[in-house]
């Protein structure tokens, strides 16, 4: 990058005498530049901050602060956002050291700039690293909240934007369960397509791995159930009624998934089969059980794969 200085008017010595520069290329690409130096700064200063708050050095369970700070961002909340490393904009001692880094050859002598363009070689860099460090602590929090382990934006599958066609994460409205640390968390949840609602319940389409989890979840629940009720003495065959009468039975019989829920209901004939679409696409009790859509970060783990935002290349791209 070289510095390009045009021939100066009188309009140009008025920009210079105001601050307006817009219309300079070349001081545009020395205070881009600077932009990109703050940005450098930005990020390494948000990860030795993330170092100690949701990182290798933080304390306890970083789920809570790293949701808390990814809320606060969104909305724009001063009691987060001021508790983030900030460029100070109105310290001047290290203006001139970052200039020189900075600005191409050929850009002015820092000696020969007025004072409304020493302040605005600060202002920019600033502006790059509060963008930058606020970018770079909302991807940490995205690492430590996914359940993909990664820094993926899983914004655009928040419950409030699930449509009808659209896809979503759901799970059933009893899954919530409170971890170690007493934060009410959903184990898993299920990739799906929502189709329909159902008495304000959401009915959705998933494909085959997906149906399977949620049968092995079923199946999982059932074993703790009937683990609990070992630990509190019931007998063996006491034990397998009352996980009937709780938590329907659920297996695969080739491509069609059974459940029984006759005990559940007291009605023999409380039996569903449920068969794979044209797609092969299943739809879980549908219409039966309490599903909702949930929020990714709420969930340990995800059964699926989650769909980029529209729009967005997937990896494979």
């Amino acid at each position: 990058m070289t510095y390009r200085p045009g021939e100066r008017d009188a309009g140009d010595r008025n920009r210079a005498l105001t601050g307006d520069e817009s219309s300079d290329a070349g001081w545009q690409q020395v205070l881009d530049a600077l932009r990109v130096a703050g940005a450098v700064a930005g990020r390494s200063a948000a990860q030795w901050w993330a170092q100690d708050i949701l990182g290798g050095r933080a304390g306890g369970n970083a789920a809570g602060p790293a949701r808390r700070i990814l809320a606060g961002i969104d909305d724009g909340d001063p009691a987060v956002l001021d508790g983030l490393p900030a460029a100070d904009r109105y310290c001047l001692g290290e203006d001139r050291d970052r200039y020189a880094e900075a600005a191409a050859a050929g850009a002015p002598p820092w000696e020969d700039l007025p004072a409304a363009r020493c302040d605005q070689t600060r202002w920019a860099w600033c502006d790059g690293f509060d963008q930058a460090l606020t970018d770079e602590v909302a991807r940490q929090c995205h690492i430590v909240l996914s359940p993909t382990g990664d820094d993926r934006d899983l914004s655009h599958l928040h419950p409030d934007w699930v449509r009808l066609g659209g896809p979503g994460v759901f799970a059933g409205d009893w899954a919530w369960t409170p971890n170690a640390d007493g934060q009410m968390r959903i184990p898993i949840g299920f990739v799906g397509t929502l189709v329909d609602t159902w008495n304000g319940w959401a009915v959705f389409t998933c494909t085959r791995a997906v149906a399977e989890a949620i049968v092995a979840d079923q199946q999982a629940a059932r074993d703790r159930y009937r683990q609990t009720l070992a630990e509190e003495g019931v007998t063996e065959a006491r034990r397998e009624r009352l996980v009937d009468e709780s938590l329907a039975r659920m297996r695969f019989d080739g491509d069609v998934i059974d459940v029984d829920e006759t005990l559940i209901h007291g009605d023999p004939t409380a039996v569903h089969r449920i068969v794979p679409d044209g797609q092969g696409r299943y739809t879980v009790m549908g219409r039966a059980w309490t599903w909702i859509a949930v929020h990714p970060y709420d969930c340990d783990r995800i059964a699926g794969d989650l769909p980029d935002p529209v729009g967005q290349p997937t990896p494979e791209d």
